[in-house]
């Protein structure tokens, strides 16, 4: 049989975006943020506070965060708006704990930042491309997967650094397999501008 000629394009992409904010994190907010109040959550620990970047001792941090998420909106989103945290909360995952497949509603772009040192093999990150019930489920051999059909795709983190993506890519972290405890900040965000259009009646300032 003769061969067809044929082409594969790709038609979107979901962005992961990456960047380190090492300069703006001191050993005094590290251990402010470990001593926070937590409280149970559904796998891990949550703090009870799901505002901590509005907390007076993390400013340098929360400035770093946002000029992150300008770059993002600028260059990767390539918006006017301006994207600005909304609620931000820390994490702590103790030995053999993960975090279940969850998305993160009322957000446009969510993020994790490792703010301090990560226990070795560092949890990854997994990102699920299906948002919904699969009654058939098609997945290729792990040695056969590439940025079409792969159904999963797995980021580990390192210290100091934030991870941005969009909020409504279903997650899940890899359990700690390690006996030290991994810790965490994860927040959301909202645009603040004006979007649509006066004449056709479709604009909204935020």
């Amino acid at each position: 049989m003769a061969s067809t000629s044929h082409q594969v394009i790709a038609l979107f992409a979901e962005p992961l975006f990456k960047a380190s904010i090492a300069g703006a994190i001191s050993p005094e907010q590290i251990d402010f943020i470990k001593k926070l109040k937590m409280r149970d959550n559904i796998e891990n620990l949550i703090s009870e506070n799901k505002y901590i970047f509005e907390e007076p001792q993390l400013k340098s941090i929360k400035d770093a965060v946002q000029e992150v998420l300008d770059i993002y909106a600028a260059q990767v989103m390539c918006i006017p708006q301006r994207l600005y945290v909304t609620q931000s909360w820390s994490l702590i995952n103790k030995s053999n704990t993960g975090m279940h497949g969850h998305a993160h509603s009322n957000s446009i772009i969510s993020g994790s930042l490792y703010y301090c040192e990560l226990p070795q093999p560092a949890a990854a990150m997994t990102f699920v491309r299906q948002t919904s019930y699969q009654q058939i489920d098609l997945r290729p051999p792990p040695d056969k997967r590439n940025v079409y059909n792969t159904p999963i795709t797995s980021v580990t983190p390192a210290q100091n650094e934030v991870l941005l993506f969009p909020s409504s890519l279903t997650h899940t972290v890899d359990p700690n397999t390690t006996g030290q405890t991994r810790y965490a900040i994860a927040f959301n965000t909202f645009v603040k501008g004006k979007l649509g259009d006066y004449h056709t009646v479709s604009e909204l300032v935020l």
